[in-house]
């Protein structure tokens, strides 16, 4: 056999064995792992304990962001808005690692996470529509509650600020360390007697004073130019305002002392609303992400919980949560300054 045709016939072999193992080879069908049906397995009182939120509720959420998050097809097994509503709650009530998420929804730890943020953005996206601080037809409702908590009158709102932990940012780190030395995101928030949040500031790193983030508010601006009919309730940490009023940094009488005790007892309302806020939302307690997804998570945080409390969604008694980290109050930024309105209130109330 010449060269030539040894050629022609070891081409032809390698060839002929290069079709066999084409024609040999199978594709694998891929394999969709089943997802949890929370839904249809458990009670209401596992839903809550799971999710801190019941049935009726999450059918609810979902429908407020169907339009945003449906998708128009069922390519690839895409999630349904319930599953997707489910996966985020299920991050919000207990804050831990996505891949623990996935495990538990039956889908990977890429889809948590992409998930819960556009859930979050959804979310963030209905702050307008459940966050709104009281018209005047409110005003007199609102103050008669709050007057019922500690005999306070013409009070409208109590302001304060919280602090969310979070992973140390990959920008500006230095601006997010607190005066714990940790790095936070400082949240200011302003409610009701009902625990209802009526305004909101989620932005500000946690090396800002809390009076710095009420001056850049188009809430302070809003109040000083059209004076409200009411007053709203801060601590030492905010300055002593005609429409807010702060507590007398020494009684000096019995009517400034019994002012003090009526102004703490009506402000702690903030306070019980910023622990039941991050008891419900377990995930506020420490948010492994960068500020930007922080934000949206946490306004996502604050549409549920008035969602929550509007549809009146018991807290779940078995808590086993870490309880939340309080900030001590800031040091005041301004001198103090008793002011007419709080003399006229103590003169006539007190």
């Amino acid at each position: 056999m010449s060269l030539h045709t040894f050629l022609l016939a070891y081409r032809g072999i390698h060839m002929a064995g290069i079709v066999h193992r084409y024609r040999r080879r199978r594709y694998r069908q891929r394999v969709h792992a089943e997802h949890a049906k929370p839904l249809e397995q458990y009670t209401s009182e596992e839903l809550y304990a799971r999710f801190r939120i019941g049935r009726d509720d999450i059918k609810y959420i979902a429908d407020l962001v169907r339009p945003t998050l449906q998708h128009q097809t069922k390519r690839s097994h895409a999630l349904s808005v319930e599953e997707q509503c489910l996966i985020a709650l299920r991050f919000y009530a207990c804050g831990t690692f996505y891949q623990v998420i996935g495990d538990n929804m039956g889908v990977r730890k890429a889809t948590v996470s992409n998930v819960v943020k556009a859930m979050s953005v959804a979310l963030g996206s209905l702050i307008n529509q459940f966050v709104s601080f009281p018209k005047d037809d409110q005003t007199a409702q609102t103050k008669h509650k709050f007057f019922q908590m500690g005999n306070m009158p013409s009070t409208i709102g109590a302001i304060d600020c919280t602090h969310v932990h979070i992973q140390a940012p990959c920008e500006r780190e230095w601006e997010y360390v607190n005066r714990k030395g940790r790095h936070r995101i400082n949240i200011q928030l302003v409610g009701n007697a009902d625990l209802i949040i009526t305004n909101c500031a989620v932005k500000w790193p946690g090396s800002v004073h809390d009076a710095r983030i009420l001056r850049e508010r188009a809430l302070y601006r809003e109040l000083q130019s059209h004076r409200p009919n009411g007053i709203v309730l801060g601590d030492r940490a905010y300055p002593l305002l005609p429409w807010l009023m702060t507590p007398f940094p020494v009684s000096n009488t019995p009517e400034q002392a019994r002012f003090n005790s009526s102004h703490c007892k009506t402000r702690c309302a903030i306070e019980r609303l910023n622990g039941v806020q991050k008891r419900r939302f377990v995930c506020l307690n420490y948010l492994r992400v960068q500020p930007k997804v922080a934000c949206n998570l946490i306004l996502a945080c604050i549409v549920l919980h008035n969602i929550s409390t509007r549809r009146h969604v018991p807290l779940d008694d078995n808590f086993d949560g870490p309880e939340p980290d309080v900030e001590p109050e800031q040091p005041p930024m301004f001198l103090p300054n008793d002011g007419h309105t709080g003399h006229a209130i103590v003169r006539n109330y007190f």
